[in-house]
């Protein structure tokens, strides 16, 4: 399994939350296990006190977001580092499911589930899966939805970093805004265009008599 694949991690845990409105779905051990995805042996360690302290983790993935899409790269860095030194990974080598055409493994590198608990293993494979994210392709390519009141974060692939919202969907919602936003605007110069002229005929008639 390749590193960047552990970045959608710290993705499906910081949008298992929408601030701006008011949603949670992190309520419950079940939600935490859903977003293990298949690693099923790891979420099968969670247990209720992890809802809180995934909520702690989930904060500060967040802040790292948030400071990537405010262009403060060295404070998205350093807090990316503390989540990485309190949350340690354990590469390990693998060959597992993956063979080439010989049968032979085809080794990749892994990294293991942190033994404690639920939200260490977690913790520890989102962060160092965003680290190689970050540093393989750059901070920029960390951002934030711009389609209020959205704010969920994704990770930019685009080839040309061009990539503001975090879907398809929200992309169509803010066009249509913008788009709304700017015939509104063009009704009201023309309004107010229309409404000079005809306080200019009006004074220009007012001038003759």
């Amino acid at each position: 399994m390749e590193l960047a694949y552990y970045s959608d991690y710290a993705v499906r845990l910081v949008n298992s939350e929408e601030p701006v409105r008011g949603k949670d779905s992190l309520t419950s051990v079940e939600a935490i296990r859903d977003l293990f995805g298949g690693n099923s042996s790891a979420a099968r360690r969670a247990t209720d006190a992890d809802v809180t302290r995934f909520r702690s983790v989930r904060g500060r993935l967040r802040a790292v977001f948030e400071a990537a899409d405010q262009g403060d790269e060295t404070l998205a860095v350093d807090l990316l580092n503390s989540l990485l030194l309190e949350f340690p990974v354990s590469p390990q080598i693998s060959g597992h499911d993956h063979r080439d055409e010989d049968g032979r493994p085809l080794w990749h590198m892994h990294l293991a589930d942190h033994p404690s608990n639920a939200t260490a293993g977690y913790a520890a494979i989102a962060a160092m899966g965003l680290a190689f994210h970050l540093t393989e392709y750059g901070v920029d390519r960390l951002g934030l939805c711009e389609a209020a009141p959205c704010r969920n974060a994704y990770l930019d692939t685009s080839t040309n970093r061009s990539r503001r919202y975090c879907s398809d969907r929200c992309a169509t919602r803010a066009n249509v805004a913008a788009y709304r936003a700017r015939k509104r605007l063009e009704a009201d110069r023309s309004g107010s265009s229309g409404l000079a002229a005809e306080n200019t005929q009006r004074a220009s008639a007012s001038g003759d008599r």
